[in-house]
């Protein structure tokens, strides 16, 4: 039980989920397989080893699973999945992975990816993420759960962003961004924490101002950043903190932003 139009070009070998939509001019390769009640608008391109997981729109003139934007890439086997119940909407570009990043880009479920965003190779995408309009996320950077990143905001390649943090419009994010951070200005500079998103969360008062005084340890508190998280990890009781502090200490590829 699928509805595709007669102009659909499908490959043999594609895999099309019960309750599936297709539209006009919509292109398929061989080695996508989508989930059920997946929804293509019009004139969506779908290649290479794509999952597509269930309930998820992809708008018009979307390209998703192409090869990677990487001039190291070689032609090696590399894979697209994407969670349930995204929407994808208009000129998003989502490309497969490649060898020497892991293979594989990842996206969670329930994301809104805007019209002309981009997600690179070997990106790993959380849930309830929200990509705004023209905005770049590059190869290998993990965006965790309910980031927001606002609109022709660039993210640069291995930055890593925390569970909850915002960027603001118009923002170049070279380094690792805190969980719950608010990151805005041109260059990305750590402005404080994203005090709206933890409300409409539903976060407790108490981990809030948890959250707020251990925003202000990092900032003045003595030695460096990470000696900073250490004291922070060992004093704290809220889990938002003890989140805070992993991350911080977890495995990076670049430096971190801290609060100005």
């Amino acid at each position: 039980m699928v509805d595709i139009h007669p102009s659909a070009v499908i490959a043999d070998g594609a895999q099309i989920g019960e309750g599936c939509r297709i539209g006009p001019f919509c292109v398929i390769g061989a080695e996508v397989v989508l989930a059920e009640r997946v929804e293509l608008k019009s004139h969506v391109v779908i290649d290479g080893d794509t999952h597509i997981g269930p309930d998820t729109v992809i708008f018009p003139f979307a390209v998703i699973g192409e090869i990677p934007q990487d001039l190291k890439f070689d032609g090696e086997k590399s894979r697209l999945r994407i969670g349930a119940r995204n929407r994808i909407r208009e000129h998003v570009t989502m490309n497969t992975g490649t060898t020497h990043g892991g293979g594989e880009t990842r996206i969670g479920d329930d994301g809104l990816f805007m019209a002309g965003c981009h997600i690179a190779h070997d990106a790993q995408v959380g849930d309830r993420v929200i990509v705004v309009n023209s905005s770049a996320v590059a190869g290998h950077c993990v965006i965790s759960d309910d980031v927001i990143i606002g609109g022709l905001s660039g993210v640069h390649q291995f930055v890593r962003i925390g569970q909850g943090a915002i960027i603001g419009a118009v923002t170049m994010v070279t380094k690792d961004v805190v969980p719950h951070g608010l990151v805005q200005a041109p260059r990305g500079a750590l402005d404080g924490l994203n005090l709206v998103g933890l409300k409409r969360k539903g976060v407790s008062r108490a981990d809030i101002t948890a959250l707020r005084a251990a925003f202000q340890m990092l900032k003045d508190g003595d030695g460096t950043f990470q000696d900073r998280a250490r004291k922070l990890g060992d004093e704290a009781d809220s889990p938002y903190v003890q989140d805070m502090v992993a991350f911080i200490l977890g495995d990076t590829d670049r430096n971190f932003l801290t609060p100005g």
